[in-house]
């Protein structure tokens, strides 16, 4: 049997860092990876044997729970008729009909294979429609890592060396400042006032990658308003709140309706996948219709689309109802023991989204998102990995709990979460 500390030995001698993505390293939490050898329901098993009930799933990829049999069955069932054929399916037909059912502001949805390329092609889409070059996003808002948009991207970029990415913008050595030359930052929750150059404004409508920030009140609204008398385009990035909010996503929760809207996570039942869709007029720009290009090889693929499918279809409305119960239980149950223990901390929930911000009020934008404990949050996160349970390995990352988050799991999570702060609170415990 091998051990994480050897695989991470092996790892880092043929992949940078050790990992593909880069919070996987745990840079910022110290200590080495855990590496998952399996996963069921809630659970995920390391390369050694250990146990934990995951709230990572997947960073929100998963939401029926690892390995649900139906999900399961239904890639088992498509890999039997091929992996990939380069031509059109019937399930890239069905998903995108499921997408738009359950999101009517898309009236027409093109499959891509990650979120970072439904952003990518939005905000070209974006560009070609009106014909202006400058867009707005706001720190802290992550958009996948596009040139464009990799500009203070909240947990993408926040445990980088300042000397990596002066200012934040860019947001990674490697992007020209032409890259970002027609990319606007502005503080999440202020409405910007926009002039004609402005081709789209691109936001998380819920922010979870910088902890998690709700709209304030008439914030989207605004932003709506705002785009209406510039005539640009609002773009909401629904990669995690789109089927993990509700039914309907964000939208559908604050009762504004974007022009364009981008896909991940959840409608690919934790296989690799993106979408986007909006208004017919929009999406029919896109080519072969349109003058505005975009194409992949493995777009719509049948796998992502049938796990997509199966997922899909476990999260009814009465599904979401059950899940943000167990999640809010699970947050005040997070309180009470944080408090119990003298360690200061806001626990926020939208939908069954959990933020932690280890200090005294909940953030309202980046900058006081940037204010967490940092060294508090990594003390955390050992302490509960030791008692088996996983968040994810970073200060900038929300909790996603899912459908196999039964009771008896919550009451372990919870258990856990005081034994733990009441370690670190007496300052034991041994530190990576």
């Amino acid at each position: 049997m091998t051990t994480n500390d050897a695989l991470f030995d092996r790892a880092r001698r043929v992949i940078p860092g050790g990992v593909n993505s880069p919070v996987r390293a745990f840079t910022s939490v110290g200590g080495t990876p855990y590496f998952v050898a399996r996963a069921e329901g809630a659970r995920v098993w390391d390369v050694e044997g250990t146990e934990y009930v995951d709230l990572v799933q997947s960073y929100g990829a998963i939401i029926a729970g690892h390995a649900h049999p139906k999900v399961v069955e239904a890639i088992r069932a498509a890999a039997g008729d091929g992996t990939s054929y380069g031509a059109p399916t019937e399930r890239e037909v069905l998903l995108a009909e499921e997408i738009r059912r359950r999101v009517p502001s898309c009236e027409k949805v093109r499959m891509v294979s990650s979120g970072t390329e439904a952003t990518m092609t939005a905000l070209r889409l974006a560009r070609g429609a009106t014909g202006r070059t400058r867009v707005v996003k706001f720190a802290g808002n992550y958009h996948g890592h596009g040139d464009a948009l990799l500009a203070e991207s909240g947990s993408a970029v926040a445990h980088l060396d300042p000397a990596h990415s002066p200012g934040g913008v860019p947001g990674s050595a490697g992007v020209p400042a032409s890259a970002v030359g027609d990319t606007i930052i502005a503080p999440y929750n202020d409405v910007p006032e926009l002039d004609e150059t402005v081709a789209c404004v691109i936001v998380e409508p819920v922010a979870a990658n910088m902890g998690l920030v709700p709209p304030v009140d008439g914030f989207l609204a605004g932003l709506r308003a705002e785009c209406d008398r510039v005539g640009a385009l609002l773009v909401m990035d629904e990669v995690i709140t789109g089927f993990r909010l509700g039914v309907g996503g964000a939208q559908e929760r604050y009762g504004v309706t974007p022009d364009l809207t981008c896909f991940g996570k959840v409608i690919g039942g934790g296989l690799n996948v993106g979408a986007f869709g909006g208004r017919a007029d929009l999406m029919d720009q896109l080519a072969p219709l349109g003058p505005v290009y975009q194409a992949g090889t493995l777009s719509g693929n049948p796998l992502a689309t049938a796990a997509g499918l199966a997922a899909l279809d476990l999260c009814d409305a009465d599904a979401y109802r059950w899940l943000i119960g167990q999640a809010e239980c699970l947050a005040e149950g997070v309180r009470q023991g944080l408090a119990a223990a003298g360690i200061v901390a806001t626990v926020t929930t939208v939908g069954p989204l959990i933020g932690l911000h280890l200090g005294p009020t909940a953030p309202r934008d980046y900058a006081e998102a940037r204010t967490t404990d940092e060294a508090t949050y990594a003390a955390l996160f050992h302490a509960l990995l030791r008692r088996g349970v996983a968040l994810a390995p970073g200060p900038y990352e929300v909790m996603f709990p899912g459908l196999a988050h039964d009771d008896a799991t919550m009451d372990r999570i919870t258990e856990a979460v005081g034994e733990a702060a009441a370690e670190v609170a007496a300052g034991g415990g041994p530190r990576p």
